[in-house]
């Protein structure tokens, strides 16, 4: 049985594994890099050890040191979270080879799955819908307009090995196609190290629809229901819930069968997601499948009581799952706002940088999902999400009034954070009557962007003179008690000197 895990990643999620670790009496091992020598998940861990410089490249990418550090522990298993090397099949295969268990599906669901156009066409194989397009990677330029042509405009141009926004491009005319082209396979060739690009029809104003699954190494399968992601900019997500406000007990019942189908397309094994677009009339196809834990995995666990790091290291351990497909059962309405540190004002620039005070949001239905602390320095080098939010209520209406609590109670300063721009989203109507898709923040942006100022920059200064004042009054007070004049000294001067001494 395992008894000891190396999380292969920072931050976060880092933490939230390495929490459901200790909650099952098992070790856990942190690996750093020298920009995150204080960071929380170091903090945290039984042991932790130092991977090399700050780019991502030189340690957390470093597959060969990261296996070292596994076995001088000696770990039973690697954890990858999120991002990273969590759908590597290099690293999963290096780990295997090392004797050591990956907390992951196998190498050939990875390499399957990781490869769009291969997913597609086992898609296709499965009778799982898919979005029309072509099937294979488009190299001459000439049949890349006839093909264009034929589908039909608007068109997606799409990176085969692509995820996470990058190598996607709109064409909606053919004039753009030529120079939309290129940039996808040059940004896919950075991001991936292959330029491969296909075309898929885009569909209008649709719905990101994705759906949980679970497997055992025992042929048992599970979905764990829907999570609505369609609150995107750039292709990102920034907010997700549970249930999809546009969801109907008939459209669940068959996505999440279709879901399960896709996992067993490749004989799926542990926690994966099967993403899929849902357009106005309800019809649905297939996206693509992540072999690996979601950034919103938490909702799900709010709303269906499973833990599912832990049902993770169960199946990796070879235990059959604990529960069936009609044991599972939707409670409530769950929320999650992912919390940035980003200047929204500034083109969503990343605004690393040292945190002066943070106080997290507390309260029934309230989880905060977060790495950093007062005093840390948040690093450039990585993904500027620093906490998720989550709230969850018995209904919608009441988990999106909980959610617009926790965030007036969120207050971070030092650097700038999403939190006014997400705290905009829940005073959206549109987003309130769940009457929105993947435009939504498109088509709201200057709703968005008119939120009153934030106060964050300077509210402690603000604090700090107010309590000058307020010590100022009650030495006059107590003067005139006693008839002894008032000290004679300025305000300005005694609030420098205790500016760096008081915190309220």
């Amino acid at each position: 049985m395992i008894k000891k895990v190396l999380v292969a990643n920072r931050g976060e999620i880092a933490v939230r594994v390495m929490r459901s670790c200790r909650e099952m009496g098992i070790k856990s091992v942190a690996i750093f890099s020298e920009a995150d020598r204080t960071a929380k998940h170091v903090r945290y861990a039984d042991e932790a050890y130092c991977v090399g410089p700050a780019p991502s490249t030189e340690s957390y990418l470093n597959i060969n040191k990261i296996i070292d550090v596994a076995i001088t522990s000696k770990v039973d298993a690697i954890h990858p979270g999120y991002g990273f090397l969590s759908e590597n099949a290099h690293f999963a295969e290096e780990v295997d080879k090392a004797g050591i268990i990956f907390i992951g599906p196998s190498i050939h669901a990875i390499n399957t799955m990781g490869d769009k156009l291969t997913a597609r066409q086992l898609m296709i194989d499965s009778n799982v819908p898919v979005v029309p397009g072509t099937k294979e990677n488009i190299e001459d330029p000439n049949k890349l307009k006839e093909t264009a042509a034929q589908i039909g405009y608007p068109i997606m141009l799409k990176a085969s090995a692509g995820g996470g926004g990058k190598g996607m491009r709109l064409v909606r005319e053919e004039k753009e196609l030529t120079n939309a082209y290129e940039m996808a396979k040059s940004e896919a060739r950075s991001a991936f190290g292959d330029d491969a690009v296909y075309i898929e029809k885009y569909i209008e104003g649709p719905h990101h629809i994705e759906f949980q699954i679970m497997a055992d190494q025992h042929g048992n399968y599970v979905h764990l229901f829907e999570r609505e992601c369609s609150v995107q900019r750039r292709h990102q997500k920034v907010i997700e819930e549970t249930p999809s406000p546009l969801m109907t007990p008939e459209l669940r019942k068959k996505m999440g069968e279709q879901a399960i189908a896709a996992a067993k397309s490749v004989n799926y094994i542990g926690a994966g997601t099967v993403e899929f677009l849902v357009d106005n009339n309800l019809d649905f196809y297939f996206l693509e499948m992540n072999t690996r834990l979601q950034v919103e995995h938490p909702i799900t666990e709010r709303t269906t009581g499973v833990d599912l790091v832990k049902a993770q290291i169960n199946v990796a351990n070879g235990l059959p799952l604990d529960f069936k497909q009609e044991d599972l059962r939707q409670n409530g309405h769950a929320i999650e706002c992912r919390i940035y540190a980003e200047d929204h004002k500034n083109n969503f620039m990343p605004c690393p940088g040292v945190v002066k005070n943070i106080t997290e949001p507390m309260g029934l239905g309230i989880r905060t999902d977060g790495y950093v602390y007062e005093g840390y320095e948040i690093p450039f080098h990585y993904d500027p999400m620093i906490s998720k939010l989550i709230s969850w209520a018995p209904s919608r209406q009441e988990a999106i009034e909980r959610m617009k609590r926790a965030l007036y109670e969120y207050k971070i300063t030092g650097v700038k954070t999403s939190i006014p721009f997400v705290s905009r989203i829940m005073e959206a109507n549109d987003f309130i009557e769940g009457n929105y898709d993947t435009h939504f923040i498109e088509k709201h942006m200057d709703f968005l962007m008119t939120e009153e100022d934030d106060c964050s920059d300077y509210c402690e200064d603000i604090a700090l003179f107010v309590a000058y004042l307020d010590y100022n009054e009650k030495l006059r007070e107590a003067a005139d008690k006693s008839n002894v004049a008032t000290p004679n000294q300025s305000a300005w001067k005694e609030y420098s000197r205790r500016k760096n001494v008081i915190r309220y």
